[in-house]
């Protein structure tokens, strides 16, 4: 039913009324808006639709679908698609520095587009890693009334009776390099061809299904939206509900802000730590609390993760996909059992207009499903995801140990200058047994762009040395990647840390149960050491990566590129 909205306090009043804006209303009567459409709210319905890569194609449908539940609640939807850096198709080349600039360049292109039209609330659809916190820092930088819909997993490949996802061709790489017999070409073109079924993002528990289970933990998604699979056209009833709920939102003047606490990001780390989440997470999350004055850094995000029960038995560092955690029961179910022994801010508030423990007055424990444990009964005690401190990284650093039985690691260090020397050593199998490989220069500021390192980790495991090496580097590791690899050592190479100053054979110790990383030289060795450091150019003196280079902070602060909430003089929402 329509009702008479009062537009005084929202911005697309600047668009829409008096008579001095009746320029810019002939513009919607030319895209065939009627009066009754002008004097409704309009909601910007902004999709990472491309078609990159499988994550992305589902996402006009289901955008399509926010809009209709928009109307359906008496608003009037504006869509509008940004971009998406894929990692899967960006893995182990040049390509893969556009990843995490491509995170910022999302909220910046979500807030100039948003700002630029004077839109009264956002509903964001995104399917990839670095577009689903993108898409969260818009929500909270603009302060709008703001609802997050994932676009949903991709359903699990079959090869040789078992369920397998694109990690799974990552490894078979390793193997094939290797020369391994049980993975012959044939067999690799074989498994390449069916490993990715249809739409929709990586399956196991990386980095987009993680960041979806943190939309829902931190309130700003619908409570299961993240469950069904991208194919299923059932989860468009989500999209639908997603629409009327930002419509709600509206009507009662409930923002992002009001939602994200420092409780709602503590749940958010919980989810992460609790699932054995993706390292990147402790990038994202401390982005995120960046734009709304939140303070939760990556020793914030560590402390959180040290002290939850890792619970949820997914790939890579166990046994099932995101569809068998969806249909476990999915967030809610794992909301549930956290709840119920003390580990969750159940007063928290959703855009679902209720509270986490109004939602799970409503959930049932089931027994019977197998993918997440009981939280008195986890897989293991402390979170799948662990910080490290040391003389190796002052500011930090952080390893998913999910599924991991060996959590400590001595060796000499390997050095390598860019992930690209490192694969070609680990393809030639020039390395040993005990050797902690190091890549540097793969910083946010030296890479440019933090590279993650799949196609490094997933080879070595390939080869079957996954558990025999480990692996450290000032870049990032794909949620995918598993074993001993340490990731996000601060400070950077490129700034004269620690990790720019170790020499083939310097002793590195790792200590995952006492969250140490540590380098066997004397502060007088690391000071002459220091001296003689001279700061590399990179091959990037122009364009966006130069831009994101010369602007972007530290990654234990998120790897951010602008004051965020510091800065702040103004909020969208207020104009």
């Amino acid at each position: 039913m329509s009702k008479d909205w009062d537009k005084s306090r929202l911005p697309s009043r600047h668009v829409t009324e008096g008579p001095a804006r009746a320029p810019h209303r002939s513009y919607y009567y030319a895209m065939g808006l009627s009066t009754k459409d002008i004097k409704k709210p309009f909601v910007g319905v902004a999709s990472c639709w491309n078609e990159a890569a499988p994550c992305n194609t589902a996402l006009m449908r289901q955008a399509h679908a926010v809009s209709e539940g928009v109307k359906a609640a008496d608003g009037t939807p504006r869509e509008f698609c940004t971009i998406t850096v894929t990692d899967g198709i960006a893995m182990g080349h040049e390509g893969m520095r556009s990843s995490l600039v491509s995170r910022d360049w999302i909220a910046d292109t979500v807030e100039l587009t948003i700002r630029g039209h004077s839109y009264d609330a956002l509903v964001g659809v995104a399917g990839c890693d670095k577009s689903l916190p993108g898409m969260m820092m818009a929500m909270l930088r603009l302060n709008v009334p703001s609802v997050f819909l994932y676009g949903g997993s991709i359903l699990p490949g079959e090869f040789e009776g078992k369920d397998v996802t694109v990690l799974d061709v990552f490894e078979a790489v390793g193997a094939h390099a290797a020369g391994s017999n049980d993975m012959t070409e044939a067999k690799l073109t074989a498994l390449e061809k069916i490993a990715c079924p249809g739409d929709g993002a990586c399956g196991g528990q990386f980095t987009a299904n993680t960041m979806a289970c943190v939309s829902e933990a931190i309130g700003l998604a619908l409570p299961l939206s993240s469950a069904l699979p991208a194919p299923y056209l059932d989860r468009d009833q989500y999209a639908v509900a997603s629409g009327e709920a930002v419509m709600n939102l509206i009507a009662n003047n409930i923002r992002p802000r009001d939602l994200c606490t420092r409780e709602a990001f503590e749940n958010a780390a919980i989810v992460v730590a609790a699932t054995g989440g993706s390292t990147n997470a402790a990038l994202h999350l401390p982005a995120m609390a960046h734009e709304c004055g939140v303070k939760f850094e990556l020793k914030d995000v560590a402390e959180i993760f040290a002290k939850t029960p890792y619970i949820a038995d997914l790939k890579p560092g166990g046994n099932y996909v995101a569809k068998d955690f969806g249909e476990a029961g999915g967030v809610p179910m794992l909301m549930k059992t956290l709840h119920e022994h003390g580990f969750i801010n159940a007063d928290c508030m959703t855009v679902s207009g209720k509270t986490w423990r109004e939602i799970l007055e409503d959930v049932t424990w089931d027994p019977d499903q197998k993918v997440i444990y009981p939280a008195d009964k986890p897989l293991s005690p402390t979170g799948g995801v662990v910080g490290l401190w040391g003389s190796l990284a002052p500011n930090g650093a952080i390893v998913k140990v999910a599924g991991m039985s060996n959590l400590k690691f001595t060796g000499p260090a390997r050095v390598f200058d860019g992930e690209q020397a490192c694969f070609e050593a680990v393809e030639k199998r020039e390395y040993k047994e005990g050797d902690v490989l190091v890549i540097r220069y793969e910083g946010p500021k030296g890479g440019p762009g933090m590279r993650e390192m799949l196609s490094t980790t997933a080879a070595l495991y390939g080869q079957g040395m996954g558990d025999k090496v480990a692996l450290i580097t000032d870049g990032r590791f794909s949620g995918a990647t598993r074993g001993f690899c340490i990731g996000h050592v601060g400070p950077e190479a490129a700034e004269g840390g620690p990790i720019g100053l170790i020499e083939d054979g310097d002793m590195i110790t790792i200590d995952a149960d006492n969250g140490t990383i540590d380098v066997r030289l004397t502060p007088a060795e690391m000071q002459e050491r220091q001296r003689n450091w001279k700061p590399r150019e990179t091959a990037y003196g122009s364009g966006t990566l130069a831009k994101f280079a010369k602007l972007v902070g530290p990654a234990h602060l998120g790897a951010v590129t602008h004051e965020g909430f510091a800065g702040e003089r103004h909020v969208y929402a207020d104009i």
